[in-house]
């Protein structure tokens, strides 16, 4: 990276440094598959250079990014190079509500549109991926093309063959003399997950995202190795078409290539006017984490294929359609220190320290870093450059190495290490890497209690399981937690002035402080008698729980809500749990030999009797477990959520159905039993149809949690349809 020009810099001085960085960055993502900084840094420098030229034209150059399609592809590749017969250009990208209607405002003006006309509109989402040219002849595919430079592409016809729903020949007894068909390549979020946990049982490394995952399957050399990644491929427009009459509707013509065989759309939409784009994208980013693919943003395109001929493009882009991105999901900041911590089953875990960066509208100052081998494997050392992201509710994480820190600490470094990484005299705490450019090892004792760690697989843990405060305050967290007795009033920072006053010792004592007299607490900073009060009427009400739950509070290893409920739902009394043998357990479905094990080994510790016993000895009662309670709507179910539920939350209705006996999944598949579709359902109601799951809209749904037995919608019964695809950096659609 060359430094940036001095304040006092000219034009001519800046556009020069503009130029060169973003042709770099166009090199190093399109060709190399790799990042150095997010989506919204990159934009921000093409912006600031078309601000630049437009100030001062007589200083654009014809090679400048501005009036040319994309980055030259490398030298000595082994794909041969082929130009496209048209141009893959790019789009529009716009990042507000305002600079969308600015864009439609001109496409109205240049087409003499009266104010009150409105254009059709098609949208879909831009979804994270790697576009492709497949070209037909006769009916057949002959040949497949990378985007490249969006002048010139590369070869990739074997290994876009071995895409299963890339079709060999059309669908059709009259198929056109030439057919070329642009969409986008990508690896389903669940399906990525499922891949990697593949090579990890294989001793494979795992990758760090789907988009890259997918760029570097389709440049293998051997398809056979390509055959191996669960490559879609998604089209999104029809370029080139001899012999056979399109319709003038890009809709029309989509529908067209799902008849001939293509996948069909799976998002997108045709919408009136402007504002039906921008209701399009406010939905989509709402619902960016439920869509099964990595996507930053919409597309909006004229339906209308004339009149995108009448508009046509520059020399970059199309003046029909354009990019409407969603807040960033990643950004980039400086790695300033890596810290172990602790986890409740001991567990050792890497977690980043970084400087403070906004990603999706939340200030992010931590992120998580999985565990040993994925540091080592990224490389990543304090002072490095990090790429954080973060989607939804999930804990953000740092996804790579944008670019190594310098050789030299800047200055201030040492005086910047937050201070919750130092002791009481100013010293780095135990198991923390803070140092400029400190390589990472993981400890091999315990930072918290100094018991030497022990290995596991991928995995470091402590095995001082009743001495290490942090797992026995994690213990205590996890007990009183959601996934516990639900003691909403008493969160983790609480718990832990518990501790420090030694008025908790240990998870076993929870529902002792009822009995503890009310000043010793209100005496706690920042409790009253009013937090104390709520505190134990909590305490009082949740005592008294089903085996599921006490189960579930209790921190076994491997049993979690739902294989408690297993447990409870088998063996319907504690005693009988508490003996059962390993061949009891395993014949349990659900639960394996491993996790099997683990429970007949903590049933076996006495110490975790002791908790048990001063939990009952506390209070605590375990509800009888009503072994007919089988009868459920929902007994044995798998269900799968679509769309937006008007009556309760998705939690609220996950715990309802698990409550009936049944589970529920993330992604519809053949041991689906039911999905419950809400408003503006996504893919899964297509996919539902398809393998003939039942569908019951959400009125059903709660008639069947009330017992009114309520009877299923067919599987076409109104869910909505939606679709599309698209690549990064605004590829031409």
């Amino acid at each position: 990276m060359r430094p940036a020009p001095s304040k006092g810099a000219g034009p001519a001085e800046c556009l020069d440094w503009l130029r060169g960085e973003i042709l770099r960055h166009d090199q190093l993502y399109y060709n190399e598959g790799r990042i150095e900084i997010s989506d919204a840094e990159y934009d921000a420098l093409f912006r600031e250079l078309k601000v630049l030229e437009g100030e001062h034209p007589e200083l654009i150059t014809p090679e400048s990014p501005s009036q040319r399609v994309g980055a030259p592809l490398p030298e000595g590749d082994s794909f041969d190079k082929v130009r496209h017969a048209v141009s893959m250009l790019s789009i529009e990208s716009l990042r507000s509500a305002e600079e969308a209607r600015d864009f439609a405002t001109k496409v109205h003006r240049f087409l003499g549109l009266g104010e009150g006309e409105e254009l059709t509109w098609h949208v879909e989402p831009k979804f994270d991926g790697v576009s492709a040219a497949l070209i037909y002849r006769d009916g057949v595919f002959v040949q497949g093309l990378t985007r490249g430079d969006g002048t010139m592409g590369e070869d990739i016809t074997a290994n876009l063959r071995t895409i299963r729903d890339v079709p060999v020949r059309l669908d059709l007894d009259a198929p056109p003399a030439l057919l070329e068909v642009r969409g986008e390549v990508l690896i389903a979020r669940d399906r990525f997950d499922r891949f990697n946990a593949y090579r990890e049982e294989r001793g494979q490394p795992t990758l760090a995202n789907a988009r890259n995952a997918t760029a570097g399957a389709l440049r293998r050399s051997d398809p056979s190795e390509v055959r191996r990644y669960p490559l879609e491929f998604h089209p999104y427009a029809i370029v080139r078409c001899e012999g056979v009459d399109l319709p003038a509707s890009h809709a029309a013509r989509l529908a067209l290539l799902t008849d001939w065989g293509f996948s069909p759309p799976s998002e997108d939409a045709t919408v009136q006017g402007i504002e039906g784009c921008l209701q399009y994208h406010a939905s989509m980013e709402e619902r960016r984490d439920e869509i099964p693919f990595e996507m930053d943003g919409i597309v909006a395109k004229l339906d209308d294929v004339e009149l995108r001929d009448r508009l046509g493009s520059t020399a970059r882009a199309t003046k029909w359609q354009y990019a409407h991105k969603f807040a960033p999901v990643e950004a980039t900041t400086v790695l300033r220190a890596i810290e172990i911590q602790v986890g409740v089953n001991g567990r050792l875990t890497p977690r980043a320290h970084v400087d403070p960066v906004e990603v999706l509208g939340v200030t992010v100052r931590h992120a998580t870093l999985h565990n040993e081998d994925y540091v080592l494997t990224m490389g990543a050392r304090p002072g490095d450059r990090v790429l954080v992201k973060r989607a939804g509710d999930v804990i953000p994480q740092i996804t790579g190495v944008s670019k190594a820190g310098p050789d030299q600490a800047p200055a201030g470094w040492a005086e910047a290490i937050p201070e919750s990484l130092l002791d009481a005299e100013g010293a780095r705490r135990a198991g923390v890497i803070v140092d400029h450019r400190e390589a990472f090892a993981m400890p091999e004792v315990c930072p918290a209690c100094g018991a030497k760690v022990v290995r596991e697989g991928k995995y470091v843990r402590c095995p001082n399981v009743y001495g290490c405060r942090p797992q026995v305050i994690g213990r205590t967290v996890h007990m009183a937690g959601r996934s516990g007795f639900e003691i909403d009033s008493l969160g983790e920072k609480m718990i832990v002035q518990l501790f420090d006053a030694e008025l908790l010792v240990s998870p076993a004592g929870l529902f002792a402080l009822r009995e503890v007299p009310d000043p010793e607490l209100v005496a706690l900073d920042r409790w009253g008698q009013k937090s104390v009060d709520n505190l134990k009427r909590e305490l009082d009400e949740a005592r008294k729980a089903p085996l599921e739950r006490f189960l579930a509070a209790l921190s076994i290893p491997e049993v979690g809500g739902a294989t408690a409920r297993l447990l409870a739902r088998h063996f319907h009394e504690l005693g009988q749990v508490q003996g059962a043998t390993l061949e009891q357990l395993i014949v349990v479905d659900g639960i394996g030999e491993e996790v099997g094990a683990r429970i007949v080994a903590w049933f076996a510790e006495p110490r975790n009797l002791e908790l048990i016993e001063a939990l009952l000895a506390s209070g605590v009662e375990i509800e009888d477990e009503d072994a007919s309670s089988g009868g459920s709507a929902f007994d044995g179910a798998t269900v799968v959520f679509t769309g937006t539920l008007e009556g309760m939350s998705r939690f609220e209705a996950k715990k309802a159905v698990e409550s009936q006996g049944g589970r529920v999944a993330s992604s519809v598949s053949a041991k689906t039993t039911f999905l419950v579709v809400g408003g503006k359902p996504g893919s899964k109601a297509k996919k539902a149809e398809a393998l003939g799951v039942t569908v019951l809209l959400e009125a059903d749904f709660l008639g069947r949690l009330a017992g009114q037995g309520a009877p299923p919608v067919e599987a076409d019964g109104g869910s909505s349809r939606v679709d599309g695809s698209d690549g990064d950096r605004g590829v031409e659609k």
